[in-house]
């Protein structure tokens, strides 16, 4: 192997790196507002941010991979809203109130990037395993461990993040023509019931 620069270089080799990554991230982002996300292929985007075509697969691996990059930004907003944002969402709020802001947060947010959020589902074996979804689950986990000590919080998790998926929330809204207001109430309305509480009045 052709050892390439100094240890000195690696720093400036990682900030090209980053900011290439953000380039393509931008252009797939325009093709999004111009096209939906039915317009981002992997080609698109190399002709869009002007690099080649496998330049886009090596950083992202395949579509899915850049489609779930391209919500990892949001979905880093709302880490940092529940882990030190304003209350209720963030600490300072009991965990029961955490929970129910926490569903309302998610939900909203599905709603105004299902377009996006559908087209980056993964295949199964890898939706529930991503780091964005894995670390929203724990954190409804650790809200619940916290109201329901002697449940069995890890399951309970998944359950409500169930509820959450876009999948879902594109069914009920748009098939089922649902309101978000509707899909609101009925968070708080299971939440409460599993975890036991008074649904908020």
């Amino acid at each position: 192997m052709l050892q390439v620069g100094t240890v000195e270089d690696e720093p400036c080799l990682r900030a090209d790196a980053a900011r290439n990554r953000a380039r393509l991230l931008e252009a797939a982002a325009r093709l999004i507002a111009e096209h939906g996300a039915a317009g981002v292929t992997m080609e698109a985007v190399a002709a869009a941010a002007r690099v080649g075509k496998g330049t886009v697969f090596r950083r992202f691996g395949d579509r899915t991979g850049l489609l779930m990059a391209l919500l990892d930004h949001s979905s880093k907003k709302l880490q940092a809203d529940f882990l030190g944002g304003p209350p209720p969402l963030g600490p300072g709020a009991p965990p029961l109130e955490r929970l129910r802001a926490f569903g309302v947060a998610v939900l909203y947010r599905s709603a105004e990037q299902l377009d996006l959020q559908l087209a980056a589902q993964p295949d199964p074996t890898r939706k529930f395993a991503h780091p964005s979804v894995d670390a929203l689950t724990t954190h409804v986990c650790v809200l619940l461990r916290q109201i329901t000590p002697d449940a069995d919080c890890e399951l309970l998790a998944r359950t409500l993040m169930g509820y959450l998926d876009p999948a879902l929330i594109h069914h009920l809204t748009k098939q089922r023509g649902m309101s978000l207001e509707r899909l609101e109430i009925g968070w708080a309305d299971l939440v409460a019931r599993l975890t036991r509480t008074e649904p908020p009045r």
